[in-house]
């Protein structure tokens, strides 16, 4: 494309992708992204994660602890937690509450998550949150605060019409996935419509999420399984599903994606172009949540 491209939410750093990866850092590069955001989901792949932040400075590094992993923390992860977000200029994510997944823990995950929360309000980074059937929950415990000033992403929103208002009052920014492209997502589809223009992001949350067969631009497949996943560089077959969904010029929609996503994002990535390897701010002086 033309254009920049900005991808709000992946996990690039997924073991399913590990393989490809010379081959996707190309296709990325070829198709114009210029940001993406990866996430790191717990312990063991924050590593992973900020390999890449060192290596590829298109990435925009993101450490959390993800709802469907709490039950694995160990001990020590809060510290393990903060010495990541102190090795790079990174944001908070993925984050948040899950009431979907078999045997979750309502107590352990919010516990986590209000951690990570006043964690990214104290640093002011943006967060990345996941939710899934808890969104009431969700508004209750964003309202109670503190939020990070800089605002937060709701990653694949699927909440209800009604609550886009409120939460956008409260810094919301709501990123559309490839995923609510299918036929089965009408309802999603028609929420997305009724995001303000100055919230709307855009993301592939590769490998996971993969668009319709027919509006595939890069298929990819698991190498151990054989399973297709998502290739990231199919963010601008994403673009272009949110271009026809919301009956925008596709290259006006990228511009103002663009500003959107440097809004939310753009201290952590200024802060990377600076010095990439640089620390976002001595264990003295961050003011960090006490462990819980």
């Amino acid at each position: 494309m033309s254009f920049r491209l900005y991808d709000a939410h992946n996990h690039l750093q997924d073991a399913r992708l590990k393989l490809h990866r010379e081959a996707i850092l190309a296709a990325l590069q070829k198709e114009g992204v210029t940001g993406m955001v990866v996430n790191g989901s717990c312990e063991a792949d924050w590593p992973e994660v900020l390999a890449l932040a060192r290596s590829c400075p298109e990435v925009i590094p993101s450490f959390g602890y993800h709802p469907w992993y709490v039950k694995e923390r160990s001990p020590d992860w809060q510290a393990a937690l903060l010495r990541h977000l102190d090795a790079v200029p990174s944001a908070i994510g993925e984050v948040g509450l899950d009431r979907w997944i078999k045997d979750h823990d309502p107590e352990q995950q919010e516990e986590v998550f209000a951690w990570q929360l006043r964690l990214a309000a104290e640093r002011n980074l943006p967060v990345s949150i996941h939710c899934l059937q808890a969104w009431g929950r969700l508004l209750e415990i964003l309202r109670a605060g503190p939020r990070p000033r800089c605002g937060f992403l709701l990653h694949s929103f699927g909440g209800p019409r009604e609550l886009i208002a409120p939460l956008a009052e409260l810094g919301a920014y709501f990123s559309l996935p490839g995923y609510f492209a299918h036929e089965r997502k009408a309802r999603q589809r028609e929420t997305f419509q009724h995001v303000p223009p100055d919230r709307l992001l855009i993301e592939t949350d590769a490998p996971d999420q993969l668009l319709p067969a027919e509006r595939i631009q890069y298929p990819l497949a698991d190498p151990a399984t054989g399973k297709a996943i998502n290739h990231p560089a199919n963010l601008g077959a994403v673009y272009r599903f949110a271009a026809e969904l919301l009956g925008e010029p596709l290259e006006a929609l990228a511009e103002r994606v663009g500003e959107n996503f440097r809004r939310l994002f753009g201290a952590v990535s200024e802060a990377r172009g600076a010095n990439p390897k640089a620390e976002t701010r001595s264990p003295k002086e961050a003011r960090n949540p006490k462990p819980e």
